[in-house]
Formats: structure tokens, sequence, C-alpha cells
């Protein structure tokens, strides 16, 4: 009888409870070029709240603020319920090394979601199936070689100066490169795997860190095991770049459809 290997994300997003704090440890396999894949960050700190004996509901909100470099190793995360009520919780998190000041600071939304009136305003963007779209070729940093992408439109185009207009939208498929179903920690890591708008704009590799991410999730965990996808296809453009940071807002759609989540994110630059 095989035994199943735990999946690479499952592992790099792994916490375990300690008498007052989580801990868990940064991948090799999820680490950008000077630190971890922020999505995977935000990742460990949904588990680790997802994994909470005093979680209810589902997640609605996570907000996620890069205060410092996080460095390779251990990391502690203090986690704390600050309100509840009937229907909603509300969660802070602090992630800390060797007892430091904080590296990363969060705050989450969780829910208990109802039956209620629904309308999806928003239209699913046309897009060629996945199957028929090429794999975008894998990169130097770790984590990007663990999803597959796909560029449907907007795909980065490194190293060709163009006098147009610079582009920032991009849409794609997006999947594990070992595939694996996507829940709600799928759904946060991705929704910080777009490239940097950046790139896109410049057509070139700059430095490039995001500072705060938040994504809102408009499915629970009963609507994305009824959708049983392995990928997502994926929208993000830019509105603005100025000294020094710019925005980015991002849709991760299912290929039925239906509109998972939303995010926005500001991010540092060097240009």
């Amino acid at each position: 009888m095989l035994t199943r290997t735990p999946h690479l994300f499952d592992d790099a997003t792994t916490v375990t409870a300690g008498d007052s704090r989580w801990q868990g440890k940064t991948s090799d396999d999820y680490w950008a070029f000077v630190g971890p894949f922020g999505g995977a960050t935000a990742a460990t700190i949904l588990r680790a709240l997802i994994d909470h004996p005093q979680r209810a509901g589902d997640p609605l909100a996570l907000s996620v603020n890069y205060c410092a470099p996080v460095a390779q190793g251990a990391f502690d995360l203090d986690v704390r319920l600050v309100k509840a009520n009937r229907s909603s919780q509300h969660w802070s998190v602090e992630m800390t090394q060797g007892g430091g000041e904080v590296a990363t600071l969060a705050t989450a939304v969780f829910a208990e979601r109802r039956p209620s009136w629904s309308h999806q305003q928003a239209k699913f963007p046309d897009a060629t199936p996945f199957e028929q779209t090429l794999p975008y070729p894998k990169t130097a940093a770790s984590w990007v070689k663990q999803y597959d992408f796909r560029f449907v439109e907007g795909e980065p185009k490194f190293g060709t100066p163009s006098s147009a207009a610079p582009e920032t939208y991009s849409k794609l498929w997006i999947g594990d490169r070992t595939p694996r179903k996507i829940d709600a920690l799928s759904l946060i890591a991705m929704s910080d795997a777009f490239f940097g708008r950046v790139f896109h704009a410049k057509r070139e590799m700059v430095p490039f860190g995001t500072v705060s991410l938040t994504t809102y999730f408009h499915v629970d965990a009963a609507d994305l095991a009824a959708e049983n996808i392995t990928r997502v296809l994926a929208a993000a453009d830019a509105k603005i770049f100025h000294k020094s940071y710019g925005d980015q807002n991002g849709e991760l759609w299912s290929p039925s459809g239906r509109l998972l989540a939303t995010t926005t994110q500001i991010a540092y630059f060097k240009a």
C-alpha cells in the first residue's frame, strides 16, 4: 500500500500549537529572492486561525502587513481572538522570530455564512481553456516553480523595451504544479501569486516587495468543496505607481465562472 506524501504547500504552511503561541518555519520550496513568498506566509497565518480551537465560521477577510524581513527558520505566531459575536469573529496575529520585534502583522474576520439572496455583479472573464493555454516557463524563484502559470493575456515581456504605454493587466490560469484541491489556503496564497505589476509596466525585474495585502473570500468551505477544482482563473491590474509604491487589484475565479475571492495590495518598488 502506497503512502501518500504531503503536498509541499501543506508542508510549507504547517503550524503547531504551543502553550501561548503557535510555531512554524519558513520553507525553501516557497522562497522568493530575499525572503519567503508572501502568499505562503499569509496561508500559514490563515492555517493557524482555521486550526485554532476557538475558531468558528469561515474566513471572510484577511489583511497581512509585512512589517520587516522574515529570515529562514522558525517563527512564532501570537494568535488572539479580539472580538466575537453571534455571526463573526475578529482575530489578530503577530509573527516574530527569536523573541524579536513583529515581522508580520495580520487581522482576520471569520463569519458564519447563512443562506441569503445572491447575485454576482462581476462578469466571468473570457479565457481560453486551461488545457489550451501554454505554461509559463519556470523562473529562478523557488516559489514560482511550485505553480503552473498559464497566461491568457498580459504575459510579462522582460527585456523587450517598448515605446508603447505601460501595460499592467494580466489574465491567467493558476494551479499548483502538483495539483492540489483549491481551498481557502490556496486562495490566500494565490491572491499574492501575481507577478508584481511594476514588472509588467517596466518590462524588467526591479526590487519589489508586498507591504500590505487584503483578500476577501466570497465562498465558504462547502462552496469550495462543491466546486472541486485544482486551478483558478486570475485577473490582476494596477491603477498607479508613485513615489516608490504601487497598487494591485485582483480577482480569483472558478472555471465554472464563480467569483471566489478579490484582493488588493500596496507594494514597494525601486525603479
